[in-house]
């Protein structure tokens, strides 16, 4: 301790003549001069960082006026987290349930506690530079929101590459608090671990509204995909790009906010994948009376993309055109497109099976096929979704579930069956082919999407692979 509060002292005396609201090059260079210092003293040789250093590099990062330095104060901080996490789990035998190990006093970004809430308040006003409560977090959603509706690559400035920045680096703090919770809770129970978690202190917060937010994800999800798809087109086309980029001299921007734009992307759907996650362990929680009233009452995520999908006419076509595409977990992407049909499909379901085995409901993707398996019924769903609308969800159903299938494989979760999974795959071929078949039988003029051609190249792939191997 006593060691690494020297290190402490002489590190963040670099940054005496480098205040928050000073940015000449004398103070940029101080600034970089302390991250790589940082990055000498607690990554080469392996000195934990105290909160004090890890809150001056993540300081740096929120107040950076530069590329240089907020990508390699971004860059530290996640390596100093990876090397030095503060929730981890303890290694253990193979009899053993694994056992949460939290650091005392540890580094944080986020500022939830009441004692550092009050000191907040008795300063006056909230640090614009500092941990972020659960305000400053619905802000930078705010901020990132108008990156995602401007879309305008020569309105581009250094303050949006920097909120991506500090949004990404957000949620991978929550993950790393999150997973091995979570990991704990699945084999003890024991809600207290996730009771305590970053995200749930987050979301069960009253200074924010948590529907509104979801919401916003959703919609920022969207508007950064068609962000980063636009300057993917700019940068592709030598004219528009020599155009756009020579004019405003922001290439390396342009660039770095493609990636960024990508990135933030990614870690909004790792954000709305770890909500679902812990909604399944509060819901498992609440059936062993493990919570209580203090946990407070919170609608799943999956019910508020249902609601926002089913109800909302403007939502539902960027949804099925970027959210789809972004949200590539196939789990929770074939999740949400089951229980999508399933409010169209329940009683149809057990009408249309095919065969005298077991009762396949909506809620299943082989039960869903069933419910496309003749005309009439294909013909009932398409009078409440739109035959274009059922071509993309199933084509994104089909992808999700080949993607689950391959990595059963690869854990080897299908090796210890019989080769009923391979027969069941192909089962699933055909009824996807069958199900395209009867939408152009309700339609004559209707036209198979590119999206649909692709699944339907990808089932008779399959198909014929599966008949081969057979023969």
């Amino acid at each position: 301790m006593m060691k690494s509060a020297g290190i402490e002292e002489n590190l963040l005396a670099i940054l005496d003549s480098a205040s928050d609201s000073k940015h000449t090059p004398d103070a940029n260079d101080d600034r970089l001069a302390f991250l790589e210092a940082v990055r000498s003293a607690c990554i080469v040789n392996e000195n934990p960082p105290t909160s004090k250093m890890c809150e001056a590099v993540f300081q740096i990062l929120r107040v950076g006026k530069s590329l240089e330095l907020i990508t390699e104060s971004f860059r530290l901080l996640n390596e100093l987290d990876k090397r030095f996490p503060h929730v981890y789990l303890s290694e253990k035998e193979a009899s053993e349930s694994s056992h949460l190990i939290v650091v005392e006093g540890g580094w944080s970004p986020f500022l939830f506690n009441l004692e550092s809430a009050s000191r907040e308040r008795g300063a006056g006003c909230r640090s614009i530079s500092g941990p972020l409560d659960s305000m400053g977090f619905l802000q930078l959603m705010q901020e990132l929101g108008e990156v995602a509706n401007e879309g305008n690559l020569q309105a581009l400035e250094i303050k949006s590459l920097r909120n991506m920045l500090v949004f990404q680096y957000l949620i991978n703090a929550l993950e790393g608090d999150f997973l091995p919770r979570n990991r704990v809770y699945e084999e003890t129970m024991n809600w207290t671990h996730l009771r305590e978690s970053l995200l749930n202190l987050l979301l069960s917060t009253r200074k924010i509204n948590y529907k509104g937010l979801m919401k916003d994800c959703l919609t920022i999800m969207c508007g950064l995909f068609d962000v980063s798809a636009g300057i993917s087109e700019d940068l592709e086309s030598p004219d528009n790009a020599a155009a756009k980029l020579s004019h405003n001299d922001n290439t390396a921007s342009a660039l770095a906010l493609f990636e960024l734009g990508s990135n933030a992307c990614f870690a909004l759907q790792k954000l709305l994948i770890m909500i679902m996650d812990l909604d399944m362990s509060r819901k498992k929680a609440d059936m062993q009376g493990s919570t209580t009233r203090a946990d407070g009452v919170r609608t799943p995520l999956m019910e508020i993309i249902l609601d926002e999908i089913t109800y909302d006419t403007d939502m539902l076509s960027p949804f099925l055109k970027n959210d789809l595409q972004v949200f590539n977990e196939p789990k929770w992407k074939l999740e949400i497109i089951l229980q999508y049909f399933s409010k169209y499909t329940t009683r149809l379901s057990t009408r249309t099976r095919r065969s005298n085995g077991p009762t396949e409901d909506a809620t299943t993707f082989s039960g869903v096929l069933n419910c496309f398996s003749n005309v009439t019924s294909t013909r009932s769903i398409t009078k409440k979704i739109s035959a274009d609308v059922v071509q993309v969800l199933l084509a994104h159903a089909f992808q999700a579930h080949l993607s689950l299938s391959c990595q059963q494989d690869a854990d080897g979760i299908a090796a210890s069956k019989d080769e009923g999974r391979s027969s069941s795959l192909a089962e699933i071929c055909e009824n996807i082919i069958s199900a395209f078949s009867n939408l152009r039988r309700t339609d004559a003029k209707m036209e198979i999407l590119p999206i649909g051609k692709e699944a339907l190249f990808s089932a008779a792939t399959i198909l014929s692979t599966e008949t081969g191997a057979q023969v």
